[in-house]
């Protein structure tokens, strides 16, 4: 008999709630990552270990923004579930499976929260880990923008996949945002 297959195992961990989270937050870190690039170059910071600097403590933000309110979002969502569940069937829900399962929920909507705006940050950043030593400063904003694009580009194309889109349209238009900011943080005054 064989096991649970990837897609399975990958839906379990990304149910539609999860998998919201995850993408919209990630979406938000490679965002920010791309402007943090850019606007470091354009700045001109000229050590790629202050850019990986910075990038850890948005990662950290963002992170903890997600974890945190994503908690608190769902504690108060199944408690109004809960409450309106325990009123129609006139008896209490606490400490049973409902309870409980509501609990894990809970426990990896905010992980899968947090987690997204961590590899939306850190993959991007990780460009400047080479700079100035290997490669040059505008090299390293150059890779971060590629990075992020390609990083939004797959958020689009598994969300096109699974929304049975045309996962290559998905990608792109997801993809383009990282493109729009690169392009406003370019042409923004200063």
């Amino acid at each position: 008999m064989a096991g649970p297959s990837i897609r399975e195992r990958v839906g379990s961990l990304f149910d539609a709630i999860s998998r919201r989270y995850f993408v919209s937050n990630g979406f938000d870190g490679t965002l920010t990552s791309t402007g943090v690039a850019v606007g470091s170059y354009l700045s001109g910071v000229s050590e790629g270990a202050t850019v990986v600097t910075v990038g850890i403590g948005a990662a950290v933000g963002l992170s903890t923004s997600g974890v945190w309110s994503v908690w608190e979002i769902e504690r108060a969502e199944k408690r109004i579930e809960r409450r309106d569940v325990e009123a129609a069937m006139l008896t209490d829900l606490g400490d049973t499976r409902v309870q409980e399962q509501n609990r894990r929920d809970r426990v990896k909507h905010a992980t899968m929260s947090g987690i997204g705006p961590l590899i939306g940050i850190l993959f991007p950043i990780s460009a400047y880990l080479f700079a100035p030593a290997v490669i040059t400063m505008f090299e390293a904003t150059a890779l971060a923008v590629l990075i992020g694009v390609l990083l939004l580009f797959l958020f689009g194309a598994y969300m096109g996949d699974i929304s049975g889109q045309s996962w290559v349209v998905a990608g792109l238009r997801m993809g383009l945002a990282g493109v729009v900011v690169t392009v406003i943080n370019v042409l923004l005054p200063g």
